[in-house]
């Protein structure tokens, strides 16, 4: 593994948090308790941002900035009951803000590698199941990639959604 690594936890502010019937409670920077019976799966819970519009939405960027060219690999530590689970969801968007691709990470640690087309991205965690949950944080780190044996490309085990493959 090389290259930098990058933690990103829940902060106070609710704007991008889903709200209603939930209970939160920020036991510390590294812990935040979420409950809510009533939520239906697949409802964004929370979201996070590589770029931001501060003068309409009053927060800062809280994802690093990651390039197409660059492996990364991204690790979930998120405690809830079991046979309950969370989905995080990294979306990329190109320079005039259109969808560039998509990358669903399921399990504690994936591997990925953004389009090349990344001009910013945002992060979100997603209901998959779950009523009651413990966040902790979710690091990104820089990773080299795999060499493809047949092509001497770069390749990694998740890739975009297939609206990236079809329009290359």
């Amino acid at each position: 593994m090389t290259g930098e690594k990058w933690t990103i936890y829940w902060n106070e502010y609710s704007s991008d948090t889903y709200l209603y019937g939930s209970e939160i409670w920020y036991h510390g920077k590294n812990d935040v308790e979420f409950q809510n019976s009533l939520m239906p799966p697949g409802t964004v819970i929370k979201q996070w941002y590589s770029r931001t519009n501060y003068q309409a939405q009053r927060i800062e960027p809280s994802l690093p900035m990651i390039d197409g060219e660059a492996g990364y690999r991204v690790s979930v530590d998120i405690d809830c009951k079991e046979g309950e689970a969370w989905i995080i969801r990294l979306i990329f968007y190109d320079k005039y803000d259109v969808e560039a691709g998509s990358v669903t990470v399921r399990d504690e640690e994936t591997d990925f590698q953004c389009p090349l087309r990344t001009y910013s991205y945002r992060m979100q965690l997603i209901n998959g199941g779950m009523t009651h949950f413990h966040f902790h944080s979710v690091t990104i780190q820089e990773i080299e990639p795999e060499l493809d044996g047949e092509k001497g490309r770069k390749k990694l085990q998740n890739r975009w959604d297939k609206k990236e493959k079809s329009e290359n």
